[in-house]
C-alpha cells in the first residue's frame, strides 16, 4: 500500500522567517524564543535558543504559532525541529504550520524529515544553499488518514527515543574527552596557563577549497571523494563520506589534502556553523566554504583539532558579522593560538587514540540506530508497517 501525495502547500500554512533589525537593542532579550539553525536538529523539539525577542521586536515579524515544523531551507538544508510555543525564526527558516484537519503536527515532523535529499538536489551551485519558499511549498509529503499519522508517529517516537538515547552516551564520552583536554591545556580562548602564541602559519599550511565548475559536468565522477560543510563536525571527530566524487579531471581544478589534515567551516549559512570541524583520515578533496590546517611538527593533529573543538570562539571572533559568517583565509592564517610544549601534546593525542576505539563503537551503535530508524521511517510511508 501507498499513501497519496499532497503538496505541502495544500495541507498547511509556510511562514518565512524574518529577522528584526540588529541596530535596535531594544528588539531583543525578551522571552519570546527566536530560532536559528543552530537550535534545529538537536531534538524533535526545540528546546531553547540562544536569542530572544521582545514584544517590539516580535511585532516586526510574524510570530508562528506552537506545533508548527521548522525547516531550514538556507544553508544547512533540512535541519527541522518542531516549535514547542509561539516563537520567531530568522530568514533561513520556513516554518510549516498544517491544519491539523488533515496532518497531525508529529507526523508531518517526520514526514518533512524524509525531504533533505530533495531539498539538497535541488539548491543552485552556490556558497551557500538555498531552496526559496515557493519551490518548497509544492514539494510532496504522503498523506494517510489521521488515525493512521498517529500510529505512525507513535512507532518513530519509539525508534527515535532508542535513537537518542545513544547519542546521549556519544556525548557523555565527548564531555570525558573535553575534560581531559581542558584540564591538561586550559580553556583554549583565556589561556589560563600561559602558554606561548604562534599564528597559525607558523604551525601549519593552510588551504582553501575549491568548487570545480559545475557547467563542466565531466569535473564530477567518482575518483575521490568531495567534502562540504556538512561532512564536519561528526560524532566521532571524522568526516562523514561524502555525497559527491571529483573525477580526475576535477581534481585538477579542486584542492586536496591527506590524512590528519584539519578541517573548518570558515563559510556558513549562520555564524553558529563557522568552526565546525573533523580530522580526515583519508585524502580528500573539498570545496571553498572550507579551510584546511596540515600540521607541522611543532603540532598534533589531536591537539589542533580538539583545540578548534572546544575553542571554536577562537575561529567565530575573527568571523565576519553578517547573519551568514565567514573567516577568510588571510584572518585564520593570522590568528595566534597557544602552543603548549610538543611532550604535552603527543601524551594528549595518545590518550585520544585510546579513547578512540570506544568512541568508534558508540558511533557504530548509532549508525544502527540511525540505520534502523531509517528503515523503519521507509515502511511506515509507504504504508508497510
Amino acid at each position: 500500500m501507498s499513501w497519496p501525495l499532497v503538496t505541502i502547500k495544500s495541507v498547511a500554512t509556510v511562514t518565512t522567517g524574518k529577522t528584526p533589525s540588529t541596530k535596535v537593542a531594544e528588539y531583543f532579550g525578551g522571552s519570546i524564543p527566536f530560532i536559528t539553525p543552530a537550535e534545529l536538529g538537536v531534538t524533535a523539539t526545540v528546546l531553547s535558543s540562544k536569542q530572544t525577542l521582545t514584544e517590539a521586536g516580535a511585532a516586526k515579524i510574524k510570530l508562528v504559532p506552537k506545533n508548527s515544523v521548522l525547516v531550514c531551507c538556507i544553508g544547512s538544508l533540512g535541519k527541522l525541529a518542531i516549535a514547542d510555543r509561539e516563537l520567531g525564526t530568522n530568514q533561513q527558516i520556513n516554518s510549516v504550520t498544517f491544519d491539523e484537519s488533515k496532518v497531525y503536527p508529529k507526523y508531518g515532523y517526520y514526514a518533512l524529515s524524509l525531504l533533505k535529499p530533495i531539498l539538497e538536489s535541488m539548491a543552485p551551485a552556490t556558497t551557500v544553499a538555498i531552496v526559496n519558499k515557493s519551490k518548497f511549498e509544492a514539494l510532496n509529503i504522503p498523506l494517510p488518514p489521521l488515525e493512521e499519522q498517529k500510529r505512525i508517529a507513535a512507532i518513530l517516537d519509539k525508534a527515535d527515543a532508542i535513537r537518542q538515547k545513544r547519542q546521549q552516551a556519544i556525548e557523555l564520552a565527548d564531555e570525558f574527552l573535553r575534560s581531559v583536554f581542558l584540564d591538561m591545556f586550559g580553556d583554549p580562548v583565556m589561556n589560563p596557563k600561559g602558554w606561548e602564541t604562534f599564528p597559525i602559519d607558523k604551525i601549519s599550511q593552510v588551504v582553501t577549497g575549491n568548487t570545480p565548475p559545475r557547467s563542466e559536468k565531466d569535473n564530477y565522477g567518482s575518483h575521490m571523494e568531495w567534502i562540504k560543510s556538512d561532512n564536519i563536525n561528526t560524532p566521532n571527530h571524522y568526516l562523514t563520506e561524502a555525497e559527491e566524487y571529483l573525477s580526475h579531471k576535477g581534481l585538477d581544478k579542486g584542492r586536496i589534502v591527506p590524512e590528519g589534515a584539519i578541517l573548518i567551516t570558515c563559510i556558513a549559512g549562520s555564524p553558529q556553523c563557522i568552526g565546525n570541524v573533523a580530522i580526515t583520515n583519508r585524502t580528500v578533496a573539498f570545496n571553498q566554504q572550507i579551510n584546511a590546517l596540515i600540521p607541522s611538527d611543532r603540532v598534533t593533529t589531536q591537539y589542533i583539532y580538539s583545540l578548534v573543538l572546544f575553542g571554536k570562539k577562537l575561529i567565530q571572533s575573527i568571523s565576519t558579522n553578517s547573519m551568514k559568517g565567514m573567516v577568510s583565509k588571510g584572518n585564520l592564517e593570522k590568528l595566534c593560538i597557544p602552543i603548549p610544549p610538543i611532550e604535552l601534546q603527543n601524551k594528549y593525542s595518545l590518550i585520544f587514540k585510546s579513547l578512540e576505539e570506544k568512541f568508534n563503537l558508540l558511533c557504530d551503535s548509532k549508525k544502527y540506530g540511525d540505520d534502523l530508524f531509517s528503515s523503519i521511517q521507509k515502511k511506515a510511508f509507504s504504508g508497510q508497517l
